[in-house]
């Protein structure tokens, strides 16, 4: 018998409530601004604000001003941030991809901070318009970029 003890799972109340005291996971929100993962696996906490949507002069767009981030159904499979929103066919962006291609590095802009990112593409771009409902496009924070002071 090993003599490490079993922790036990917290169980929640049928209402989804758990248990006074016990403490669960931070939401990991690979988008910022939009909804979280509804699990997180062991990739989730690497892809948290991995990626963000900006409006056409680079600056973060928030759940206030596009509502509909936060009616994304978003999850992690196979390599792939999965997006999928009602009428709209599904997303999958590679998680894991070599940022060697200067031609799509940008700058976006959020609040005051100055960020180093990868430009999604055009198919992202047109699928974030279109469920939007606005010129918008949806970035990656560079791998090598400062940290990003988000607002809460």
């Amino acid at each position: 018998m090993s003599s490490s003890a079993v922790q036990p799972t917290p169980v929640q109340s049928e209402s989804g409530a758990q248990p006074a005291g016990a403490q669960s996971a931070p939401a990991v929100r690979p988008i910022a601004g939009a909804a979280a993962l509804a699990q997180a696996g062991a990739a989730a906490p690497a892809c948290d604000h991995r990626w963000l949507v900006v409006d056409a002069q680079g600056r973060w767009l928030t759940a206030q001003q596009a509502a509909g981030l936060g009616a994304l159904d978003l999850s992690l499979r196979f390599g792939y941030l999965v997006i999928r929103a009602p009428g709209m066919l599904r997303l999958d962006i590679p998680l894991d991809v070599i940022e060697d291609d200067d031609s799509v590095e940008r700058v976006a802009h959020v609040g005051t901070q100055a960020v180093r990112v990868v430009d999604e593409g055009d198919l992202a771009a047109a699928w974030f318009a279109q469920w939007l409902g606005l010129p918008c496009r949806l970035m990656k924070v560079h791998p090598d970029a400062s940290a990003v002071a988000w607002p809460s």
